[in-house]
This record gives structure tokens, sequence and C-alpha cells, in this order.
């Protein structure tokens, strides 16, 4: 298990530029299943969730060649059908919850699915109704093994069909795009997800030869097509990172630029962080913070706590939230942070609590923060990182913080974020991985 040492109170300076999007890449990923011929995909991060999804496509027959340290060709003309049946596809399958994806692309193209219980972040319960009624209105139907945890899944006969989704699932939805631009007929979904992310998936897909319309609304028509072709795709910059960097501008009072963030695929995220009281300028597609000793929380009109919640697209990411409460913790003013999504997501607040953050965990889904408006710096400890979001807010509250901490289980960092010790180590940061 791997550990940071981060030095605290060091303020950074320069340019960064946001990897390519993680969420976007797993989706991205799956799809080359859908057609024998390459697809070339650009911008791809290189962290572990990504690269585990790679070797898995790899040993499931995907031809997989790196043309540089951010490019790969994808060609899916050999796919080992029995090699779903093995002991090893259901472990690699189960190590990551994007896994999940490539049951659409399966049972589009070959009729038959096979997946583990998928695994991921400990946030909390992570259901997977919305994946499999999709499939069964389509026409699927399959078999759950509770006590090896296993799906079974025939979609031999997918038709179009109507289907209005209990929840706007990104993944749920990105699965039933691609199950459906294969299928026989038409098949309309109300309540899609609609984030950039599988905005990209779907013009993706067009660009494959697939029929879908309305992207961008949680309204989309798909006319099935015979056969998908192949396709070049540049991922867009992941948002998450950028709005991290933005948090960790203000935290450490460093003057930051973050360049070629595709300003228009960032919803509303600049202007909650201007909420949060930090000055951002965006020039042309950069994002430029200056330093700022004191940042101060808006209210509501009426002069009632501001509350910073999840939401589904445009509203703002829950994986965000973690960066919005740590941030909260050296600003002027008080926030209520709520996680509508996740349960757990939250309980990561007793390490900030440890380090002199002032922070009431109200329940599961709920913390209000007391600003210190840098009053009494937070101090370092050593702490252990619970998930990719949380692991990355720890890191911040760390590097803003007096004297040294230690992290640990950083592997869980590196599942979404490329190089980042040596990334902003360039900008300044003194942090140290160590064994």
């Amino acid at each position: 298990m791997g550990s940071f040492r981060v030095q605290g109170g060091v303020k950074l300076k320069g340019e960064i530029i946001p990897q390519g999007a993680k969420n976007e890449a797993l989706q991205i990923l799956c799809a080359v299943l859908l057609t024998p011929e390459t697809v070339t995909v650009h911008k791809v991060p290189n962290i572990r969730d990504v690269n585990k999804l790679i070797e898995l496509l790899s040993v499931m027959g995907v031809a997989v060649t790196q043309i540089d340290t951010e490019s790969y060709s994808f060609t899916a003309s050999s796919i080992d059908l029995d090699y779903l049946e093995t002991t090893d596809f259901l472990q690699k399958a189960s190590a990551l919850r994007g896994s999940v994806m490539i049951l659409g692309p399966l049972l589009a193209r070959f009729g038959k699915g096979k997946i583990s219980k998928p695994g991921g972040d400990k946030i909390g319960r992570r259901r997977m109704d919305t994946h499999f009624t999709g499939f069964q209105k389509l026409g699927a139907s399959f078999h759950y093994d509770k006590k090896k945890e296993i799906y079974n899944i025939d979609g031999s006969q997918l038709k179009g069909c109507y289907m209005l989704l209990d929840e706007a699932s990104v993944t749920g939805t990105a699965n039933i795009v691609m199950a459906a631009v294969l299928a026989e007929g038409t098949t309309t979904i109300y309540n899609a997800a609609c984030e950039p992310y599988l905005q990209q998936l779907c013009l993706m897909l067009n660009r494959m030869g697939a029929k879908i319309t309305g992207i961008g609304s949680n309204l989309l028509t798909i006319e099935g097509v015979k056969t998908l072709g192949g396709t070049v795709h540049t991922l867009l910059p992941d948002m998450i990172e950028i709005g991290s960097f933005i948090g960790l501008a203000a935290m450490t009072q460093s003057e930051i630029t973050i360049k070629d963030v595709q300003v228009e695929k960032l919803g509303i995220i600049p202007e909650t962080f201007r909420r949060m009281g930090i000055k951002l300028e965006i020039i042309g597609d950069d994002i430029y913070i200056p330093a700022q000793k004191h940042y101060e929380i808006e209210t509501f009109i009426d002069g009632s706590i501001l509350t910073v919640a999840d939401a589904i697209w445009p509203g703002f990411t829950p994986d965000l939230l973690s960066i919005i409460l740590v941030i909260a913790t050296q600003a002027k003013g008080t926030v209520l942070v709520h996680q509508k999504m996740f349960e757990s997501r939250l309980f990561f607040v007793d390490k900030l609590i440890d380090m002199g953050a002032q922070i009431i965990l109200c329940d599961p889904h709920r913390a209000t923060v007391i600003g210190l408006d840098r009053k009494y710096s937070l101090r370092g400890i050593r702490m252990t990182s619970p998930d990719i979001r949380a692991g990355v807010a720890l890191l911040i509250a760390a590097m803003s913080a007096e004297g040294t901490s230690v992290i640990d289980n950083v592997e869980q960092i590196d599942r979404g974020y490329q190089y980042i010790d040596q990334r902003l180590n360039a900008l300044g940061a003194k942090i140290e991985r160590i064994d």
C-alpha cells in the first residue's frame, strides 16, 4: 500500500493541463466492443481504473495498440466469448465498477453478456436496477446468482421500445444506449442522463453509424442500425480534476492557470466555486485563479446559509462535493453540503475534524461547515484515503495544513488522477510518494 507524505503550507504557481475525463473514458472504451473495426481514442488518462478496463478488453480479445502516452487504438474483431465463462474474467470485471458498461455492447453485438457484481468506491449503495430494467425492456432476460453475485443476460432478441428510466443514471443510460444502437426498431429513452460525457458517447456512436437524436436532452431517440464502423475520438478534459484544481488553488493561496478546460462543457461548476467566494477568470479556454488570502461564502438572497447540493446534470456533480466541503473549512462563512446520491461519501469528515476543521456531520447526507477564515490553520495528521474524491480532498487539506501529513491508501487517488504527485510538484508542491 502506497502513501503520500505531504508538507503543508506551500504555495503553488504555474499552469496545469487537466487529464482526459475518467468517467467518459470508461464509457468510450466499452463502446469499442460494438464494432469489429478500429476505434482510436485520444487523451486517455493513465489511471488505475482506465488501465484495468483496457487490460480487461485486451484479455477479452480486443487488439489494443498504444500509439503514444495518451492515445490508443482498439480493434474488437475477435472477441473470445468463451472467456466470459472463466473465473479470471469475473475477477477482473468485479475489480472495476465501470466494467458493467461492457454489457450493453455485448448484448447488442453478440446477444449475451455475463458479469460479476462490480466493485468501485465504497461510498454507499450503488444499485444496478436501471441497467437491467432497461435491458429487460429491450427484450433481454437475466438471472442473478445471489450466492456467486453473477449476472447472466440473454439479449439475443433485442427490440426497440419506449422506456422511462427510474433514475437518470449516467452509466445506466450509457449501457442502454449502447444496447439499443444495434437493436431492431426505434428506442426512446425518457429521463435519460445528459451529462457531457454521455453526449460525447452519443456523438461518437453517431460517427460510427448510429442514429441517435436528442443528444444533450433527457429524451433520446435511437433508430437501430445493422452494424457500426470505426472512428476517432478525443476525450474531454476531466471536469472533476478541473474543479479539484480550483479548490486546491483557493486552499493553498496559489496562483494557478488551468489550461484547455473546454469551458462550455463545465456547466454550473465555475459559478458554484464563485459562490464559495473563489475568484476565477475565464481567459479564452483557460481558467485563471489568482492567489487569494481570504474568500467569503455567499448567502442566499434572504440571508440564509448557502446550501450546495449535488444533482443530475446540469446540476452540480456529486464528485466535487468533497472539494466544496474542504475549501469551506478555510472560508469566511458557513455552508451546508448536501450529498443526496451516496450516503457514505461524507464520512471522511472525521479526518478534517482531526485536522482542526469545524464541521458538524448532521447525518449521512449532510454536513455543516463553519469556515475558519484562516484564523487557524489545519494541522497535519496521518489519515487514510477512503475513495477517489475524498482522497483528493484530503490531499488538498494536507497541502494547506500546517506541518506534515501522511495519506495512506493512495491507490484510491491513483484510480482517478494521473501522476497527481508529479504534476503538483511541478507547480511547487512538496509531495513524496512512499511505500
